[in-house]
């Protein structure tokens, strides 16, 4: 009845609200590090989830693509902070293209990211067969949506923000994290190494995306491709929960994310389903 579509919807808007949640953390951590948000973030998750596809090819283990994908965007990410943003920040320091000049580099670097991609491993789909059952628990004769894998999610996302939080509150990396984005000169005066704390800043953002890129595969039906719009949704999504949440404190994201994943599920169950791309927007 009505009260168990209510549950339904709920508990798809937190699974959604999860992944959401994911990637605005990626691109949190980057602007807080850099203050440039980073468009080529989906392109990064969708390299990172064909490191992990590819990785299943290879050993049979999900957890095992998991930590591949995850190094991989980690490594990426850095990657891309010291080769790209690095030179980008130091030279583009006047005028009015200083502050564009990142954001449009980070644009064409998810154009270069998903050609390499292209050329790598072609334009058909992939399938990375979720580990848990996609199968909807059953109460009494009614069937939720909500299943195994999305409870999954749901646990991965919590222990991830675990590791997360105590790297911020408790380990000296942390506070020079928070030292940085809050203020690199100060920080710099006080002995931060400020170059070597945004790169790290940017590969947790890079490892972040890559489990939003994984999970986000095995939370739809597992198939993916290079040409899936799905990762500029998924894109579109994290940086709305990001700017919900205010683009300065992880846990904005995390309830950002939560807020736009129970509301668009709502919307899509209660109003029309075809309203999936409008209602981001809608709700921003």
């Amino acid at each position: 009845g009505d009260m168990f579509q209510l549950t339904n919807t709920l508990l798809i808007g937190i699974t959604s609200g999860a992944i959401y949640s994911l990637m605005a953390l990626s691109i949190v951590l980057v602007w807080r590090s850099t203050r440039v948000i980073n468009f080529a973030q989906a392109g990064q998750a969708l390299t990172s989830t064909f490191i992990g596809f590819q990785t299943l090819q290879y050993v049979d283990s999900f957890w095992v693509a998991l930590l591949a994908a995850m190094v991989g965007g980690a490594l990426i990410s850095a990657f891309i902070e010291i080769v790209l943003m690095r030179v980008l920040l130091k030279h583009a320091t006047s005028g009015a293209i200083a502050g564009v000049a990142p954001i449009i580099a980070t644009l064409g670097l998810l154009e270069v990211l998903n050609a390499g991609i292209t050329l790598i491993w072609g334009g058909e789909d992939r399938l990375i067969t979720p580990p848990f059952s996609n199968v909807g628990y059953s109460i009494g004769t009614n069937t939720l949506v909500f299943s195994p894998m999305k409870l999954a999610i749901i646990v991965i996302v919590l222990v991830l923000l675990g590791l997360l939080s105590i790297i911020f509150q408790k380990t000296s990396i942390g506070l020079s994290l928070r030292a940085a984005a809050f203020s690199p000169e100060l920080a710099r005066l006080a002995g931060v190494r400020v170059d070597r704390i945004r790169t790290f800043g940017w590969a947790l953002s890079g490892a972040t995306g890559a489990v939003a890129g994984l999970l986000f595969v095995t939370n739809g039906n597992g198939s993916f491709s290079t040409a899936s719009s799905g990762f500029s949704l998924l894109l579109i999504t994290g940086f709305i929960s990001a700017v919900i949440g205010g683009l300065e404190s992880l846990l904005g994201s995390v309830v950002g994310g939560l807020i736009l994943g129970i509301l668009t599920a709502f919307i899509l169950m209660y109003i029309s389903g075809s309203l999936f791309f409008i209602a981001p927007f809608v709700i921003l």
